[in-house]
């Protein structure tokens, strides 16, 4: 699994230069560098399932998160796990990622509660089992692969 990434909003035009590089290094180089090393041990195995974590916001956006920067990796993430699906589908390794939306996690803490629980039509916060959850089934789905499953109480499916 590869689940490494950071995340932080702000206005597009204060994006710097310095947080598009943080961001790519992590989100982007820490799945290419990780992911690489995984599907050439899973080559010589001939089977195996990596599962990512991406971001519900990089398909659906929300008005008053500008998270437009981040969105650009996370986007990226959930490109490359369509082609690595099909690049590997033959050698028996699946690819898979989890889009969460609003998570109760420590990156939250200082966010109030009430205006996270707005952020997705459930009125409900994410917790860490629901994506641990969401994980372990596209693990164990062997028929599964390029797919980005979001746990996100339905923030993908559109305006509500």
């Amino acid at each position: 699994m590869s689940n490494a990434g950071i995340f932080f909003t702000k206005p597009f035009t204060e994006f710097s230069t310095a947080d598009f590089n943080a961001l790519v290094s992590t989100n982007l180089l820490g799945f290419l560098y990780i992911t690489q090393l995984t599907v050439k041990q899973m080559l010589k195995q001939k089977s195996g399932s990596v599962v990512s974590i991406t971001a519900a916001l990089a398909d659906q956006p929300i008005l008053g998160v500008n998270g437009s920067v981040p969105m650009i990796t996370k986007g990226g993430l959930n490109s490359i796990i369509r082609s690595l699906a099909i690049e590997y589908a033959k050698q028996g390794i699946r690819f898979n990622a989890v889009a969460p939306g609003v998570v109760d996690t420590p990156m939250h803490k200082d966010n109030p509660k009430d205006f996270l629980k707005q952020l997705q039509p459930m009125g409900q916060i994410a917790d860490i089992q629901d994506v641990v959850d969401a994980v372990l089934y596209l693990v164990q789905a062997g028929q599964v692969t390029g797919e980005v499953l979001h746990v996100d109480g339905g923030v993908h499916a559109g305006r509500w």
